[in-house]
């Protein structure tokens, strides 16, 4: 996920003031241009979806997520960052990994549930919710928390792209293998229920913004760069939906291996008194 944070040059609103002391209104083009092809992306998914074009839906959302991680980058590259370039862009990943993945998952696979007693209707529209509603909670901390000196090597809390991938990759692989959505809607629950906790949880995920990329790395590096992009275009639904399984299930595997490390350490110190 990223934002546009405001420069010390700039005035309140993000406008730019002159030597005059006058504001130069408008706004950034280029990095706003990237933001408005998330939100475009996730616009399409969200008509794509109810249209039944479910395949469709959750290859714009990845769209989307490209697009997302392009305009922070473009942003501080060019020294473009600004408070309208912030909101902005909170706004459209709001639409692109909030209300999309929900709107899709809910006509895939919830929608139908009613046939099995409405208990179930009202359980997948409440799911489909939570979701939603912890994506809106995420963005929320996110941006109050974006000064706060924490370690940028993580997030707090499952990012909402990992978390709208995985929920669209599930839509992705199954309608790609032919599998309806009533049929496997017990595990989407989960799934989705699942990534709306983990959006709003305390666990650390890492961020992977202390990579450089205009430094020099060992020739391996590209190397297994195009190992994993060999993969993906092998099997693109599959190699994506694994991929974004294992970044989602890192967070809680890392969390409890630190709590045995930490047992492991009072256990050891207890042991030597």
């Amino acid at each position: 996920m990223s934002t546009h944070r405001k420069t010390t040059s700039e005035t309140p609103d993000g406008a730019q003031p002159e030597p005059n002391g006058r504001r130069r209104r408008g706004i950034f083009l280029l990095p706003n241009l990237f933001t408005t092809a998330t939100l475009f992306a996730g616009f399409f998914a969200i008509v794509s979806g109810i249209d039944g074009q479910f395949q469709s839906a959750a290859i714009a959302i990845y769209v989307a997520m490209v697009m997302d991680t392009l305009d922070g980058r473009v942003a501080r590259l060019t020294h473009t960052q600004t408070d309208f370039g912030k909101e902005y862009d909170s706004l459209a990943d709001m639409v692109s990994f909030g209300l999309a993945p929900a709107l899709l998952v809910y006509v895939w696979a919830f929608a139908d549930l009613g046939a099995f007693g409405w208990y179930w209707f009202e359980l997948g529209w409440l799911v489909a919710f939570v979701y939603a509603a912890g994506a809106a909670l995420r963005l929320a901390r996110f941006n109050t928390q974006a000064g706060s000196p924490e370690d940028k090597r993580f997030f707090r809390g499952l990012p909402s792209p990992s978390a709208a991938a995985l929920v669209a990759g599930t839509v992705w692989v199954c309608a790609d293998m032919g599998i309806e959505g009533a049929s496997v809607a017990v595990p989407v629950l989960l799934i989705t229920l699942i990534c709306g906790a983990l959006m709003v949880s305390n666990i650390s995920y890492y961020s992977f913004k202390d990579l450089k990329l205009t430094e020099r790395v060992p020739f391996a590096y590209i190397l297994g760069l195009v190992l994993v992009f060999a993969l993906i275009a092998v099997d693109p639904p599959r190699m994506l939906y694994i991929l974004f399984l294992a970044y989602v299930s890192s967070g809680p595997l890392l969390a409890l291996y630190r709590r045995y490390r930490q047992r492991a350490r009072r256990r050891a110190g207890t042991d030597e008194e």
